[in-house]
Order: C-alpha cells, then structure tokens, then sequence
C-alpha cells in the first residue's frame, strides 16, 4: 500500500480567522475538498491551536476517535486524534509522514464524513509516523493495532481518499444508497 507523502502543488486553501473556527463543522460526502490533497501547515501560531482545539470538540461530540482538518473544510495537513476518550489521551498530528510499514490486516472502519457507512478496510498492522507538534516541535512514534489504523484513515484524508476508495465492491453496492442521500442533501444545500 503506498505510503503518504507531503509533497503537493496544490495552492494553500484560504486561511480563516481565528473567531470563525467555532462556526466550523464537519462536512459530509460529496464535498470536493474531501477529495483535495491537502497542503503542509507552514504558521504554527495561536489561529492554529485554536483549530486544533476546535477540531477535537467536534470529534469528540461525534464520537470519533480521529478527524483531520479536510473533514471540517480545511485542507491542510493536520490531523487530530484521541483512541481512549481520555482527555490527556489527545493528540494532534502536523505535516505527518507515515513510513516504515509492517503486517496487514483487516479492519471495520467508519467516517464522521460519511455518517452510517461502514467497511471492512485492508491496512498496515504496524506504522511509524513523524510530525511536527503545534509549536512546530519535531513527534516521532510507531505504533501497532488501532492508532497505526487510525494514523493511515486519517493520513488518506489529507491525500483525498475516503473508506468508500478502499472498500470491496460489494461493500460499495451496499453502501450505494446512504452514498446518494448524501448527495441528495449535499446538493439540495448549495
């Protein structure tokens, strides 16, 4: 499976200002920028823990266990993260690299952009990701089991990919109809 990469020549997305990140909410399929490759964070200020901070209330009132920042219509490379629910089990990821991948194996996964769809995803067993902090600080781990799944779900969403690109055919057809009501409801929005 290929590994992410953060090299892109995409322009930046538009930045907002720090007051409108309360406003900010998770989009659903079809949204383009679901599908966008996001672009490296080049600020490391306060605009970008407050997103951060934002980010992780609204997984947390989804109940999700990960979000990145093109699922709340930002496309750049972050990602926010939490596998237990514990508070100081938060973590927030920036300009992550993934590499040195080991094992594969299956796994049910699901999307707070693509509410009720489920599938049965095939990913690395193990992973080892370095990223930058939200000072700008150099993170490196390796991880194995759940958080190395959840580090490549969200690493797809900075690289434009969904669960649904991942899915088996059949998985596909039976997810067909929840995919066009949110189209439906996408489209009846604009």
């Amino acid at each position: 499976m290929p590994l992410a990469t953060s090299k892109t020549t995409q322009p930046p997305p538009t930045p907002i200002s720090p007051d409108m990140y309360q406003d900010l909410q998770i989009i659903f399929h079809p949204d383009p920028r679901l599908k966008k490759r996001s672009v490296p964070v080049q600020v490391f200020d306060e605009n970008l823990k407050a997103l951060a901070s934002r980010m992780l209330e609204l997984m947390r009132q989804a109940s999700g266990v990960g979000l990145a920042a093109p699922q709340v219509g930002l496309n750049y490379r972050l990602f926010v993260m939490n596998a237990t629910g514990n508070p100081e089990d938060d973590r927030v990821y920036v300009n992550p690299e993934l590499y040195d991948p080991a094992g594969e194996e299956e796994g049910e996964e699901g999307c707070l952009s693509l509410p009720k769809i489920a599938g049965t995803i095939l990913r690395n067993k193990s992973m080892r990701l370095k990223a930058l902090d939200l000072d700008g600080n150099p993170v490196e781990a390796a991880e194995t089991g759940f958080i190395a799944r959840i580090w490549q779900h969200e690493t797809d969403h900075l690289n434009g990919v969904l669960i649904t690109d991942r899915m088996g055919s059949v998985e596909k057809m039976a997810a067909r109809k929840i995919l066009r009501e949110l189209e439906q409801k996408f489209n009846g929005n604009k």
